[in-house]
């Protein structure tokens, strides 16, 4: 948690220090601060929570680096320094994030602490350079590829922070979690810096009004965004539906499908698998026992993992062709058909699936040193039955703090780790 604290306390100092800087000088223009100040606190209240992409404030985002890239307001020199930009862009963001706050539904402090240093960030590269005339020379396109350079610099300092502030608060891997948000920025995130950019040079020749007028697209975009993914929840929550069926039906355990999805994400996510890759793992999880439905005589328990493997093919063969007629991704059905498949000859998605499902059934109703047992049952049978990789990214997953049997120990290097409880954040994804 070292980086988290890093992280906030540099967004603390730089916050206080903007903001004692405005108290003992004031505001350059207070019409361009209160207009900005609007734009971000409107962006910040239509601000949601569970969306897929990484910007859930788009609005607010691009009227804050649009005010930290102000050069002129209608012709005459806007004169808005750093630390008022800085000043500005938190308390809008402040008032904005009360309903947010209030409520508890989004990471506040992570939140504010991104939106802090990339502004402040954007505004030193700018402000100080402008002031002094170091643009005076530049033609318009010159100009404009000058914003849109520095906006692109501004992504990808904000795709650092979030990396950083989710391997902080997760412990998964750094690497895969920015080529995430990197990856994130080909979508809505283009639109944030594309408007960004337009809207201060819209400033500074029309002056103030044209505000409204430039962010109304990115606006409804955000709203399209939104509703995008409230329908991609309600499709998840119909899969997840059609996952309890085997449960109600009485052919496995109550929560079984939900256990083994997000114990899945999690190795998933420590494997370094992507956004697309973790959404069809999930699918396949929670629907990887929807082929005992077909059974005639239930299996004891559900446990599939202890039958002979020409009856675990089967069963995934028919639960791969039920998936297909369910109208879900070709990729769900590929992964539940071939959970039962040769480990060589597996997909990554199916090799997890086969391993966590395992691990669900071998802990059981056991003791104490179930979780153990079963995890050393599991790397016995890297031989053939399950990718040792999985085995193990699953040791680490169980004795991360965010772990899952507070009563486990992972043996590793002579150490004995102790797990806790499983992280919330494991089914989150989609």
């Amino acid at each position: 948690m070292t980086a988290l604290r890093l992280i906030h306390g540099a967004a603390a100092l730089t916050a206080a220090g903007c903001l004692a800087a405005v108290l003992w000088t004031g505001l350059a223009d207070r019409g361009v601060a209160l207009a900005f100040g609007v734009l971000i606190a409107v962006g910040e209240l239509t601000r949601w929570s569970g969306a897929e992409d990484r910007q859930t404030a788009p609005l607010a985002a691009a009227g804050s680096l649009s005010y930290a890239l102000l050069g002129a307001d209608a012709g005459r020199p806007a004169d808005v320094g750093t630390a008022e930009v800085v000043t500005v862009v938190l308390v809008a963001a402040l008032l904005g994030g009360v309903p947010h706050i209030w409520s508890g539904r989004t990471s506040t402090l992570d939140h504010l602490a991104r939106r802090v240093l990339t502004v402040a960030f954007v505004a030193v590269c700018f402000q100080p350079l402008y002031n002094r005339g170091a643009f005076d020379s530049w033609d318009g396109s010159a100009y404009a590829l000058l914003l849109l350079g520095l906006l692109g610099l501004s992504a990808l300092c904000d795709a650092v922070l979030a990396a950083a502030l989710g391997h902080c608060r997760t412990r998964w891997p750094f690497g895969p979690l920015l080529r995430e948000e990197l990856r994130g920025l080909l979508g809505i995130g283009t639109a944030v810096c594309a408007t960004g950019a337009v809207m201060a040079l819209a400033v500074a020749v029309a002056g103030l009004w044209a505000l409204p007028v430039f962010c109304l697209p990115l606006l409804l975009t955000q709203f399209s965004v939104r509703r995008y993914a409230a329908v991609r929840a309600t499709y998840r929550q119909t899969i997840a539906s059609l996952a309890r069926a085997t449960e109600t039906a009485g052919y496995t355990p109550a929560g079984h499908a939900h256990r083994v999805a997000a114990l899945s994400l999690a190795v998933g996510r420590d494997l370094g698998l992507s956004g697309p890759e973790l959404t069809v793992l999930e699918y396949a999880a929670l629907m990887h026992d929807i082929g005992q439905l077909s059974l005639v005589d239930p299996v004891p328990a559900g446990a599939t993992a202890v039958l002979p493997r020409a009856e675990q093919r089967r069963i995934a063969l028919l639960g791969g062709a039920v998936v297909r007629q369910t109208g879900v991704a070709a990729a769900v059905a590929v992964v539940v058909e071939r959970q039962a498949d040769p480990v060589a000859e597996q997909p990554v998605a199916a090799r997890i699936v086969r391993a966590v499902n395992a691990y669900e059934e071998k802990t059981r109703e056991t003791g104490p040193e179930g979780p153990l047992r079963a995890l050393e049952e599991l790397r016995l049978g890297t031989a053939g039955d399950y990718a040792p990789e999985v085995v193990e990214s699953l040791a680490r997953v169980l004795a991360r703090p965010g772990g899952r049997h507070e009563d486990v120990r992972s043996v590793s290097g002579g150490r004995r780790t102790a797990l806790s409880d499983p992280a919330p954040g494991w089914v989150t994804h989609g």
